[in-house]
């Protein structure tokens, strides 16, 4: 039975961990950007839903689709004033720029909310929800299923909508799309502004899990790293089967070698998966 618990831990990681990871995948895909910035936005969400909860009461998980329309503007803004001058340059330029500014986001939450890990508490508790001898508290369920609810419907905007249809064709052949009459450089900043909504969304359901502070913006991209290589970029799906293998993967390493070395394990995932398989496990050309 314990290894059915630390399975069943592990598929709810793995729905947090998609919901993280979707925005890093989208950026990449359609602007071809390495988004530095994308765990602090996690982070700055995290920070929205803990000052909601503390001075006006709201729950952490029906606060994440505004805290994540905050960080749609304020990446809608990062994109059309600082990284869209440098868009077509090499990756480099761009990585550089985008980890310039994640410099300044991570030391301006230093020196607003300083290092301490904070956690919203939720009063009264949600319980835990039982199946035979498995328990999984409430709280991580709803997190899981809401945050697996946002990268569907992310899904279906890119599927099913004029504007959904724009990005994927400037991902596919942007000279092309311009030519069909598709604003790229406008296409460029919504996506880039979706993928800031749902960092903001993904660690505003993580604020009511783990406790945040601005030191873990760096663990957050790195897992939005891995699972975008494990599930192959360009793929929301793939982004799916990639967070899910992840939470699974570091539950079991937890078990078996201590939680202290999930991210050891992570990285290691990385490497054996750009040896034996870089496009991931359902990468494809565009985004689907």
């Amino acid at each position: 039975m314990l290894l059915l618990q630390v399975l069943t831990n592990g598929l709810a990681l793995g729905g947090l961990y998609a919901c993280i990871a979707v925005g890093f995948s989208l950026v990449w895909g359609v602007l071809n950007v390495i988004n530095i910035l994308h765990g602090s936005m996690i982070v700055l969400g995290g920070y929205l839903a803990f000052f909601a909860h503390q001075y006006f009461g709201i729950n952490p998980f029906l606060f994440a689709p505004f805290a994540g329309a905050v960080l749609f503007v304020i990446g809608f803004a990062i994109q059309r004033l600082a990284i869209n001058p440098v868009m077509g340059r090499p990756v480099l330029i761009t990585l550089v720029l985008t980890f310039g500014i994640n410099l300044f986001f991570d030391n301006a939450m230093l020196a607003a909310f300083n290092a301490d890990y904070r956690k919203v508490i939720i009063d009264p508790p949600l319980g835990v929800f039982e199946i035979g001898s498995v328990l999984l508290p409430v709280d991580r369920l709803y997190a899981t299923l809401l945050g697996l609810a946002l990268v569907g419907a992310l899904w279906l905007l890119l599927r099913g909508t004029q504007l959904g249809r724009a990005i994927v064709a400037v991902r596919m052949d942007r000279d092309a799309a311009a030519l069909m009459g598709i604003d790229v450089r406008l296409t460029y900043a919504v996506a880039f502004a979706l993928g800031a909504f749902m960092a903001g969304a993904a660690g505003a359901l993580l604020s009511g899990i783990f406790p945040i502070s601005p030191v873990s913006s760096g663990s957050y991209l790195g897992k939005a790293f891995v699972i975008c290589v494990l599930g192959g970029l360009g793929s929301i799906p793939g982004v799916v089967a990639g967070g899910f293998a992840l939470g699974v993967i570091e539950s079991f390493g937890a078990l078996a070698f201590g939680p202290e070395h999930a991210l050891t394990i992570s990285f290691g995932l990385l490497l054996v998966l750009l040896i034996l398989r870089p496009q991931g496990l359902l990468g494809v050309k565009g985004f689907n």
